[in-house]
């Protein structure tokens, strides 16, 4: 496994770059973001995504997100009007997931399996926004929370003593927060606030 250590508030281009090679080339990143630690890959990469199934545990029922630097791309993944457009440009970044219509360019296994719908999520964090805009595209990404477990891993230590041996990568910007993200649902007429996380979700409601 390759430990970057990177700097919070001032990443290292280097070291992104470094990261970056390793994602296009198919590996499993674990990475901060305003939120807690994630855990990601290439979106079309479809082995690197079944990996990040078995580490967290999940079915083939889960609802994935992609994380994307801004909105630039959303049309890609999202079917948006107007409207909706300003209100995600306004509420942006945020520590939010928004679930929107999936274009026919998200693959089937990453929408949920009835609604067709996808997560979407812009962050502010400086190591998350620098990694995005070096790799061009948005990333697959969850919040690093192990099966049986409540929270997500907030420490670089524990997270390389519990799956060293599991991912690729781990972009280290230091101890993380237990913090989720909250989840607006703007794939209907109206906005439903799906969990209250740590986004303010107060122009949704």
């Amino acid at each position: 496994m390759l430990h970057l250590r990177v700097h919070p508030e001032n990443p290292q281009p280097r070291l992104i770059s470094q990261a970056v090679e390793r994602i296009r080339a198919g590996d499993v990143v674990v990475y901060p973001t305003d939120a807690a630690y994630a855990i990601g890959c290439q979106i079309g990469n479809k082995s690197a995504m079944e990996r990040i199934a078995q580490i967290r545990g999940l079915d083939s029922k889960h609802q994935y997100a992609i994380i994307c630097a801004d909105l630039s791309d959303i049309a890609t993944y999202a079917k948006v009007d107007n409207a909706m457009y300003r209100l995600l440009k306004s509420n942006t970044p945020a520590i939010t997931t928004f679930i929107l219509p999936a274009t026919s360019e998200v693959p089937r296994r990453l929408m949920h399996p009835k609604k067709k719908t996808i997560g979407l999520r812009i962050p502010s964090n400086p190591i998350c926004q620098m990694l995005l805009q070096e790799l061009g595209e948005p990333l697959l990404t969850s919040t690093l929370i192990l099966p049986q477990q409540q929270d997500p891993l907030d420490d670089p230590f524990e997270i390389e003593l519990q799956l060293g041996k599991r991912i690729d990568v781990l972009i280290d910007g230091g101890l993380g927060t237990l913090a989720t993200t909250s989840i607006v649902d703007l794939s209907k007429d109206h906005p439903e606030i799906i969990r209250r996380g740590a986004g303010d979700v107060s122009a949704f409601e």
